[in-house]
């Protein structure tokens, strides 16, 4: 068993977990935060999409130990039922969010993107979220909504 501090969304937990314990684990089953998804468990279709250190990572495939002394962010980290972030104030606002399964990775693949340049072509659009798979919107109105986002 391994001993350490892990940070979520700014809030920090001794953790107690065995080797190889995923983050998603760690995320959904110690701080209780059930936004971010599983879908595969393989790493294959971004549901479970967070940020270490403002980097995207596949919460299902990444070991927990790799996120010690770091921060990570979900979706549950960067707005409120009060006041949405305006990524996701976009996604609702241009019907981004079909079955919303998927929403959550592919709003954190798109902070990421945002974080490092806030006027992305629709090219780079495509390549950021390449890794989220949505079965629901044809993806069409998703790139509309990370095109109109402002910030």
């Amino acid at each position: 068993m391994l001993r350490y501090e892990i940070k979520v969304n700014g809030i920090i937990k001794t953790i107690k977990v065995k080797v190889g314990t995923t983050l998603l684990d760690v995320i959904r089953n110690i701080f209780y935060l059930t936004g971010t998804k599983e879908g595969c468990g393989k790493g294959d279709c971004g549901a479970c999409t967070v940020l270490i250190d403002g980097e995207s990572v596949l919460s299902c495939i990444t070991p927990a130990e790799k996120a010690i002394g770091k921060e990570v962010t979900t979706i549950e980290g960067i707005g409120s039922a009060e006041k949405l972030h305006p990524i996701q104030q976009s996604f609702v606002d241009l019907g981004a969010v079909q079955c919303g399964f998927c929403t959550p990775g592919m709003i954190m693949s798109t902070m990421e993107l945002k974080n490092k340049n806030s006027n992305p072509s629709e090219e780079e659009i495509k390549v950021a979220i390449s890794g989220n798979l949505c079965r629901c919107t044809g993806y069409v109105k998703i790139i509309d909504a990370i095109k109109s986002i402002k910030e």
